[in-house]
Formats: structure tokens, sequence, C-alpha cells
């Protein structure tokens, strides 16, 4: 997606991609991180709201006509203090949420030295506390949010959960996102023997907000299944779970973990 700080334009962009992918067989789909709100930087958020409004409500919906595990990537949940959490929902084909993950590390970076910016997440955002592994009929689903990729540690903890997929939605900065993105998701993938499902931001959504994009689906042995191309668009690809069961058995890394 290419959100900006448009909701009610951000939700129907969500609606004709959903659509697309349940058309196109999906069974599971997966919306980028700030997918209903990505604001400029610095501006606040004036559609924070509980996991009962509208944002929530539109993906639950979302969920139900199209019968889909669908994973609404982002979006500002309401918090204490006048902050708000940087918030994951997952909702199963009866429009029932499953799980929520809080976003946990916050981007508190300066890019000058890139061509980029600064970001201070943490002036508006408050960390999440907990890692979430959510239980589907596809095994289990590890959540987690744009910079948690740089923490393998919160991985890890995920893949003891018995996961079988880590889902990292994304809006990945530009400076960031062409040197680290796709080498810190097949890492991921490859260390925890998982399918990694990263759908990502892309392009330009303010004069001083863009996102890398090229969003991503890598299997457990660390090679891309499918890349979207730059722009909106909708990746499909089939998760072979026989084959990383194959992988984990041919090479039981996991299991000889000795720390």
């Amino acid at each position: 997606m290419c959100s900006t700080d448009d909701v009610a334009a951000n939700l129907k962009a969500a609606r004709d991609l959903v659509g697309t992918a349940a058309d196109a067989g999906a069974s599971w789909v997966a919306l980028p991180e700030n997918f209903a709100f990505l604001r400029r930087e610095g501006m606040a958020f004036p559609c924070a709201q509980g996991l009962n409004g509208e944002i929530v409500g539109a993906v639950r919906s979302l969920a139900r006509e199209h019968r889909i595990w669908l994973l609404g990537g982002t979006f500002p949940e309401a918090a204490s203090g006048g902050l708000v959490h940087n918030t994951s929902v997952l909702v199963d084909p009866k429009g029932e949420v499953s799980a929520v993950y809080r976003k946990i590390h916050l981007f508190d970076v300066d890019l000058s030295a890139q061509g980029g910016g600064a970001f201070r997440e943490s002036a508006t955002i408050a960390p999440g506390g907990e890692p979430v592994a959510a239980e589907t009929p596809f095994g289990g689903v590890g959540l987690s949010v744009c910079y948690d990729l740089r923490f393998p540690e919160l991985y890890r903890r995920l893949a003891d959960a018995g996961v079988r997929f880590l889902a990292v939605p994304s809006a990945f900065a530009r400076e960031t996102g062409r040197d680290h993105w796709e080498v810190l998701l097949r890492a991921r993938a490859i260390e925890n023997q998982c399918f990694v499902v990263a759908p990502a931001q892309s392009g330009r959504h303010s004069p001083d907000r863009a996102s890398h994009g090229r969003s991503l689906v890598i299997d457990p042995w660390g090679l891309v299944l499918g890349q979207a191309p730059d722009g909106p668009g909708t990746v499909v690809v089939d998760c072979d779970l026989a084959q990383q069961d194959r992988i984990r058995d041919a090479l039981p890394a996991l299991r000889h973990r000795r720390l």
C-alpha cells in the first residue's frame, strides 16, 4: 500500500486489495504497518482509537466478508498519557480478533548521514511489552512490526513458541530498506526456519515521508517466494508446510541449540 493521513481513502484501498487477494485464492491476507493511517513525521494521531473502533471494525468486516484470516498491519491504538500503541491485529474468518500485538521496539534514529530524516517514535508511541504468537489452522503465527526486525531475540522467542510463520508488517524507510530489508527478512526466515510474511508500505506518502516497499514472502530456507513490484499491489504465494517440516528435519538447527 501507499497509505496517507486520509483514513477513509486508506480503508477503501485496503478493501480493494484484500478483495483482489481473496479472489486470487488467498486464505490469509496481511496488510502493512500504518495501513489505515500514515502520518507526516511529527503529526498527531487524530484517529487514535480502541480495538472497538472503525479501523479494527473494518478489518473484522473484511475477514468475515471474504472468510479469510486477515492481519491488520498496524493502527494507532489509544494509550495512556496522550500516546498511542502501534498495534497489529489478527482476525479470523468469523471476524473475531484472534491476537493483538503492540510494537515493542520503537524507531528512534537519525538517518541524516544516509540522506534521510530523523525519527523519534517514542515521542508519540508507547512500546508494547510482550511477544505474541497466535494459533491458526495453518500453524502458529508470530507477530512483529517493522523495526522489531532488527532484534533477533524476539523472533527466537516466537520460534520457541512453535510458530510456522513470522509476520512483519512494515513501513521501512527508503534509506535503510535498500540495504537491509531483504537481508534481515531472509536471515529471520533462515535462523528460525519459518515462513516470513512481510507486507510493506511503498512510495511517497507526503512531501517528507517515503517507504522502501518491496513486500516479500520468504520460505524457511531463505528463498524469496514472492516480491511486490514498486507501488500498491498484491503478492499471492503458496506456503508448503510439508516442505517446512522437511527443512527442519534435514537441518535441525533449532533442536541443536545449547544456549
